[in-house]
């Protein structure tokens, strides 16, 4: 993620026919999903039910919940639920830790004043996803960097000084993003990179090796493949530019793409796009280097003389 849009208010809300959107936390997204599914199930439309809360809820607000737009309250929930006539008390209990858990605050919250509300998506999505796979054109991901090369990596996309001066700020997020390779339920990370990536000529020749180094360390983790496409591959789909996908588990209908851009980010939710985001991912896997090869390509990148 560049830095002018990890620092910088960066496009939201939009929900257009590619199904492009902002991606808020997982538990308000599946607790939205559950009360439009129970909803729908009664036949009711969303002004229809507003109407049937004498006024609590809006419209728009019911809206607003049912996509994750905004986080519900507990009291909202109940009003919906008694609405819909939910009185299983299992099930009462589980919308309403879902209403509060998609309230909780994460460790990222202390750094909002160099946050967009975008990257603070990311980072939270990131914290509750089981997988993500990655296809990096021309740059290590995140997840994977030293604090030098992270450093290097924000500092060459900062468009003002107003973003230079948050840099520092912005590489202990990213490096604090890297708890979820480590945790006591480890993220599955399938990256593959670009071999452009591993061949990046930076002032510093040592930071590049580190870097490198670095790499080779996380490939030899368990819950971490990585794979280099080579530069000697023939065109494939990954032209068209970095993505990375985030699973959560038994929630398949809640992965989500997130595609970077220089001043923005946009997350695809719809099914339909998701999939082919993630045939797009198979297809770079079987274009690129085995994750045997690809360690022996980073270590002789890693050691040759510039």
């Amino acid at each position: 993620m560049t830095a002018r849009r990890e620092a910088r208010q960066t496009e939201r809300g939009q929900k257009e026919a590619g199904g492009y959107v902002s991606a808020p936390t997982v538990r308000r997204r599946q607790l939205g999903r559950t009360l439009r599914s129970i909803r729908e199930k009664l036949g009711l439309k969303q002004e229809e039910a507003a109407e049937s809360t004498s006024g609590r809820i809006s419209p728009a607000k019911l809206s607003r919940i049912e996509t994750a737009r905004n986080a519900a309250s507990a009291s909202d929930v109940e009003v919906l639920l008694d609405l819909y006539g939910v009185s299983d008390a299992d099930v009462r209990r589980d919308m309403i830790r879902l209403t509060r858990e998609g309230s909780q605050r994460g460790w990222w919250q202390s750094y909002r004043s160099v946050l967009s509300p975008v990257y603070e998506d990311l980072i939270s999505l990131e914290a509750e996803a089981s997988t993500i796979r990655t296809w990096q054109l021309a740059s290590i991901p995140g997840l994977l960097q030293t604090p030098q090369y992270a450093h290097a990596a924000i500092a060459s996309t900062a468009m003002s000084k107003a973003i230079t001066d948050r840099v520092q700020a912005l590489v202990e997020v990213r490096l604090a993003r890297q708890s979820v390779l480590s945790r006591s339920e480890p993220l599955r990370l399938r990256a593959i990179i670009g071999e452009a990536a591993l061949r990046t000529r930076l002032p510093d020749a040592s930071v590049m090796y580190d870097q490198l180094s670095r790499l080779v360390h996380f490939a030899s983790m368990p819950n971490v493949d990585v794979q280099v496409l080579p530069i000697t591959a023939p065109l494939t789909v990954g032209q068209t530019g970095s993505f990375s996908i985030l699973g959560f588990g038994e929630l398949a209908e809640l992965s989500v793409v997130h595609l970077e851009q220089l001043t923005s980010a946009l997350y695809v939710e719809d099914a339909t796009q998701v999939s082919t985001y993630a045939d797009a991912h198979e297809s770079l896997t079987a274009a690129a280097l085995s994750v045997e090869q690809s360690l022996d390509l980073i270590t002789h990148a890693r050691d040759q003389k510039p």
